[in-house]
């Protein structure tokens, strides 16, 4: 099985930047790609960013286009999500999630197989 754990997370001004951390370990040579989530009070999680493991092949909502930017480190394990220009809507719970098979579902919760315990992003006016 593959754990995951973010990192990072804080409170910042709008306009401002934070990047977030995901570290694998466990099973990390079965990890086909990750993606990054988050969820606000009262709304469901959502699908913020993904990225297959073995190429360049990256994904965006489209709220977060031009702003955030998901990248890997393959020799640690590790993905990153550098996020600028934050905006007070960008508050939430983000959640690092691991896939272990082939997917091009890539937006959808039921598509991971091992989540993190997330990480508080708090961005004020």
């Amino acid at each position: 099985q593959v754990q995951v754990a973010e990192s990072g997370g804080g409170l910042v001004q709008a306009g401002g930047s934070l990047r977030l951390s995901c570290a694998a370990s466990g099973r990390t040579f079965s990890v086909y790609g990750m993606g990054w989530f988050r969820q606000s009070p009262g709304k469901e999680r959502e699908f913020v960013a993904a990225i297959r493991w073995s190429s360049t092949w990256t994904s965006y909502t489209d709220s977060v286009k031009g702003r955030f930017t998901i990248s890997k480190d393959n020799a640690k394990n590790t993905v990153y999500l550098q996020m600028n220009s934050l905006k007070p809507e960008d508050t939430a719970v983000y959640y690092c999630a691991a896939v272990t098979k082939w997917t091009s579902r890539w937006s959808i919760i039921e598509t991971y197989d091992s989540w993190g315990q997330g990480t508080q992003v708090t961005v004020s006016s």
